[in-house]
């Protein structure tokens, strides 16, 4: 009763739509329709919502509840999580409700608040960015005359103008798009309230709104990448004239995780709107928004401070003064910390009495009890959502006729990448959260490193491969089946895991054939090739030349084979007449090129910058990015609105269910 009862009121609304036009109310379409996959991204963004929340405002109260953080640094990064929760909460509850009810109407004036909160508080986070850039530029390039430079009297109208700068911007594209007429559906393909999705749905000339979309989104993000750029331009020049590689590396972990955050937002912030509306794709747009709406604020506490020495001290300092922790419960953890200190001692005078190292210590993310255990539950609805999706990528790649293809058959291979390498991490780590023994044998560390390389080298080949799959599917259609034929797909796939297999072994073998004397605390969450070299007493100059020559190599080869392939198809695009071929090729080129740009980021980011740049606890939170996040949004990113493999989900439910019982 309750389902017909709904579908009613949708029919009745849709009815409504024909007979007059004035909307009252939109349709949300939001993700799928398909209840298994909405509860499963109910659990999904419910952990990553509450996750978002905890985090973020953990900080704002820890910088207002503690003098120490009473700095300009700690003022933006506190408005940042301000922004963040409150982006969050604009897209995410409203999307939870969705995921587990038939009725997704929002009211015309509730979708006219949503978009307006959510540019406000977009925009308003594009200008932080860059004034956080300024803030480090001045801490960096005029220390002595930070205090004055970063007064109150300069950073709080810095931070006003923002949020001025937001609420203009916001008003602007509101008004504009809400003054168009909607008389042909009222049904947003999006799971919020989003400028391309309304303007697909207006029956009015749209031509004026796409400009404003274009000029006004492309002059914010011009203005403020131009200031992080210049700001980091100078922030470079004062590297140089630094004679000392502490003091180098010290600038390169202060302004690391900035440039992380930077990155990963206005890249998702030009891909979505500075861009012909006849590139529009509006089920890819939709994953894009959500990485940047949902995701990224949840990641940003980690990626800023969750290794921060400031914040972590304030943390220590705000529990025990507010009696926050239960005095038992905290007698408890101390009296385990020690014991695990104990241990770790007499592990390392053990070590320092033999030659040969027999087991390394893990110390993980974070040490803080109270962090591990939200932590554990976050990385294990990822690491779960992971191996799901990249699990039910093969099965169903396999087993259905209709996804034979050469595509298909790479995407096979790189679910199988995926759940490889997070599997070679996610479930130590996770284990690892909930134990106090966070040793890992001298064997199964050598395993750890080699089968992850591997898989990662594997990754940049396959998504090459597709890069070339892509380009002769759009440039070459009638010759697709011939030139892509499965014995080439199968040398491609091949050569990739030789290759892969034999740098991962040369790269194990030099580091662990070396001596490692004494020390075996290894900072970070696995065994990565980086921090082992910090713990051998032996000259690492040639194992550091071999990575280095090798990690650019693989980048730059297999970025190239992306570049020029995408290049050839973009020459395509521009030769058709049709618009809608040209949506076509933009939107299924798109999830790929998402990818890639994520992915290699990242590793250049991790692998290609000199030794005294390397600050291990920000290649901490990249190496978490792309380890355990990347593998859980692949599966979304190609296949979530793919038609045939949804299309091979049915077919296979459908099998199912006649199964006899």
């Amino acid at each position: 009763m309750k389902m017909s009862r709904v579908t009613s009121d949708l029919d009745l609304n849709r009815i409504q739509m024909k007979n007059v036009t004035e909307v009252t109310v939109f349709i949300l379409m939001g993700f799928t329709d398909d209840f298994e996959v909405q509860v499963l991204l109910f659990l999904l963004f419910l952990a990553i919502y509450l996750f978002t929340l905890i985090g973020n405002l953990g900080i704002v109260v820890l910088v207002i509840g503690d003098s120490r953080l009473h700095n300009p640094m700690y003022y933006f990064l506190s408005v940042l999580s301000f922004l963040d929760a409150c982006y969050s909460s604009v897209v995410t509850p409203k999307m939870l409700v969705n995921f587990l009810n038939e009725n997704t109407v929002i009211s015309y004036l509730g979708c006219v608040a949503q978009m307006f909160l959510a540019i406000t508080f977009g925009t308003t986070e594009c200008f932080l960015l860059a004034i956080m850039a300024y803030d480090r530029y001045v801490a960096i390039y005029n220390p002595l005359l930070y205090s004055v430079s970063m007064s109150p009297r300069v950073y709080v109208p810095l931070i006003i103008a923002s949020y001025v700068g937001g609420i203009l911007h916001a008003s602007i594209h509101t008004v504009a798009t809400f003054s168009l007429s909607f008389c042909a559906s009222n049904e947003i393909r999006h799971v919020f309230c989003d400028i391309p999705p309304l303007l697909a749905i207006s029956c009015s000339d749209t031509h004026t709104n796409q400009l404003l979309l274009f000029y006004f989104v492309g002059s914010v993000e011009i203005v403020t990448i131009l200031i992080v750029l210049i700001s980091y331009g100078f922030i470079l020049l004062a590297i140089l004239r630094m004679h000392s590689a502490e003091g180098r590396r010290k600038v390169f972990s202060t302004c690391g995780s900035h440039l992380t955050g930077v990155s990963i937002y206005h890249g998702t912030i030009l891909f979505m709107y500075v861009r012909p509306s006849s590139s529009y794709a509006l089920d890819h747009d939709m994953i894009v928004s959500t990485f940047y709406t949902i995701v990224i604020p949840a990641l940003n506490p980690v990626i800023y401070s969750l290794r921060n020495k400031d914040v972590k001290e304030a943390m220590k300092r705000v529990f025990g003064k507010n009696g926050w922790i239960n005095k038992v419960s905290f007698y408890s953890i101390q009296v385990n910390r020690q014991n695990y200190c104990l241990k770790v001692g007499q592990r390392q005078m053990d070590q320092q009495n033999l030659t040969v190292v027999k087991e390394f210590i893990l110390m993980g993310i974070t040490d803080h009890p109270e962090l591990q255990a939200l932590l554990f539950g976050l990385f294990l609805v990822i690491y779960v959502s992971s191996a799901v999706g990249n699990l039910g990528l093969i099965i169903l790649t396999t087993m259905d006729s209709r996804l034979q293809t050469p595509m298909y058959f790479f995407l096979r291979h790189l679910a199988f990448i995926d759940l490889g390498y997070s599997t070679a991490v996610g479930p130590k780590m996770l284990v690892n959260f909930v134990t106090n023994q966070n040793s890992i044998p001298f064997n199964w560390c050598a395993a750890q490193l080699a089968f992850f390389i591997l898989f990662i080298i594997s990754e940049l080949f396959i998504l090459s491969a597709m890069a070339y799959d892509r380009y002769v599917a759009i440039c070459n259609p009638l010759l697709y089946t011939v030139v892509m034929s499965p014995r080439l797909c199968w040398v491609l796939v091949v050569v990739s895991y030789l290759y892969s297999a034999f740098l991962s072994l040369i790269t194990t073998i030099k580091i662990f054939i070396s001596s490692f004397c004494g020390y075996n605390v290894i900072s970070h969450f696995y065994c990565d090739s980086l921090p082992l070299l910090t713990l051998l007493c032996s000259s690492t100059r040639e194992i550091e030349l071999i990575i280095l020559i090798f990690s650019a190599f693989n980048l730059v080869s297999s970025l190239l084979v992306v570049l020029v392939s995408y290049i050839l198809i973009l020459l395509a695009i521009f030769r058709m007449n049709s618009a809608e071929g040209r949506r076509k090729a933009f939107s299924t080129c798109g999830s790929h090129l998402t990818v890639v740009v994520v992915l290699y980021s990242t590793l250049t980011f991790m692998y290609v910058q000199p030794k005294s740049s390397h600050s291990f606890d920000t290649d901490k939170m990249a190496s978490v990015f792309y380890t355990l996040i990347i593998p859980m949004l692949n599966p979304m990113i190609y296949s979530l609105r793919n038609k045939e493999v949804k299309g091979a989900l049915r077919r296979i439910w459908k099998n199912l269910s006649k199964l006899p019982r």
